[in-house]
């Protein structure tokens, strides 16, 4: 009997779409940065912004590409996928006008750059953030 109780259960569970991370702009707890607008956040990420409001020199931080976080920050921000930002970068670098975020190998790396460099600005999980970065701007849910 406890089989037939349990069976919709796991297609309940098999059912559900997968969880999506809750993705968090972050900066350097010692940028000088309390918080970004998205306008701002943009301008960063897309290389039209090379410094932070604080004065700092921005280092926009990309996750890896094999990460789904990186395509998720990129839909959230500016509703483009993968392609359309690579498409985007191709542009620009073949004109010479600015560079792509730096693209880190790893999260751990994402953090590394993140921690140790103050002008640092990346997108990371929620449960990734502790007293070393700040929050500067939260996606609506």
């Amino acid at each position: 009997m406890t089989s037939r109780l349990q069976f919709p259960a796991l297609l309940a569970l098999l059912a559900a779409p997968p969880a999506v991370a809750e993705l968090v702009v972050v900066a350097n707890a010692g940028s000088g940065v309390e918080r970004l607008s998205r306008d701002e956040v943009i301008n960063i990420f897309l290389g039209r912004y090379r410094q932070l409001p604080s004065g700092l020199a921005a280092l926009p931080i990309d996750q890896p590409a094999e990460q789904p976080l990186k395509a998720q920050f990129y839909r959230k921000l500016v509703n483009k996928d993968l392609a359309e930002i690579n498409a985007y970068w191709a542009r620009l670098i073949f004109s010479g006008k600015t560079s792509p975020p730096r693209q880190a190998a790893s999260a751990a790396e994402v953090m590394a750059w993140l921690v140790r460099t103050p002008g640092a600005i990346g997108y990371v999980e929620r449960g990734m953030v502790d007293a070393r970065l700040r929050i500067v701007m939260e996606f609506e849910p």
